[in-house]
């Protein structure tokens, strides 16, 4: 039987918050119950947002609970390497396209339609720049900021395992087919970064041997486009785990932006980290939290 491995993999723009440590206790305890390794994996593509700070405090958090990640820590700043060979390996095969569209532009244009689509994560693009000449992406490449996108149609129908029906599994909902169709043409690659979340997180998966991913609900969806570009790169497909989300007093996931208690605050305030991680294995949280639908 294959060696577990599981990997927790957070951004590092913050101190880590109730929501990460629960992933956390997850990730590791699926792998040391199945004799496994978890890793961990700083995702440090935001150039605007990423700080070296919050690096340490992630690790230093992570200790604090009496988690010690297995091997050393991966950073994708380091890696994007790997991600410039997938999107090539994409590009060869005539499956992305530029996208010079600003965010302003796409969402006057999603204003002037009639009907515009959604999809799991907000409005659908348009596939503005998917209907542009050869000739005028070959021009505005030269000179002009741009996206690269995936066409999501044309990918479905190229020749291959994506041309089926795709399917992954989930420990709670069970197989799932995917429909990545939903999400429009994704960002594979952004202006401000040579990669975005959608295509780093499937190369590392893969390349970093990783067999079980243990992540949010919120995530949930998003797992059809990964499949799609598993199926796309020839890459193996993890078992997925997703775990319902923690929430405050008035239903809210637990993010930085919502400000939820950071691990750090709960440690200055005299935590007991024993206690804090054997409660939050069995679902105890601090007054004002809940795990979603519980």
């Amino acid at each position: 039987m294959k060696n577990v491995v599981t990997r927790f993999a957070p951004s590092p723009t913050g101190r880590l918050h109730l929501g990460h440590a629960y992933s956390a206790l997850l990730a590791h305890d699926h792998a040391r119950a199945h004799d496994g390794i978890m890793l961990l994996r700083i995702e440090d593509i935001d150039p605007g947002r990423a700080r070296s700070a919050h690096i340490d405090g992630i690790i230093e958090d992570l200790l604090w609970l009496g988690i010690e990640p297995d091997g050393e820590i991966a950073y994708q700043s380091e890696r994007l390497a790997l991600y410039a060979e997938a999107l090539g390996r994409l590009k060869g095969l005539g499956l992305v396209y530029p996208c010079f569209c600003t965010r302003a532009g796409i969402a006057a244009e999603i204003a002037a339609s009639v009907s515009a689509p959604h999809g799991p994560d907000g409005l659908v693009y348009p596939g503005t720049c998917r209907r542009l000449s050869v000739e005028e992406r070959e021009r505005r490449l030269r000179d002009e900021p741009h996206a690269w996108r995936l066409d999501v149609g044309k990918a479905l129908e190229f020749p291959g395992e994506s041309r089926g029906a795709l399917s992954w599994h989930d420990s709670t909902a069970g197989e799932i087919i995917a429909h990545p169709e939903r999400f429009g043409d994704v960002v594979l690659a952004r202006k401000d970064a040579p990669t975005s979340y959608h295509l780093a997180v499937t190369v590392d998966d893969a390349a970093q041997g990783v067999t079980d991913v243990i992540r949010g609900t919120d995530l949930f969806a998003s797992t059809d486009i990964h499949r799609l570009l598993q199926a796309l790169l020839g890459l193996p497909t993890p078992h997925y785990h997703h775990h319902p989300l923690l929430t405050d007093g008035e239903g809210r996931r637990l993010a930085k932006r919502n400000g939820a208690p950071a691990i750090a605050d709960l440690r200055g305030a005299g935590a007991n980290p024993e206690e804090l991680a054997a409660n939050l294995r069995a679902g105890i949280l601090p007054a004002g939290y809940s795990v979603a639908g519980a």
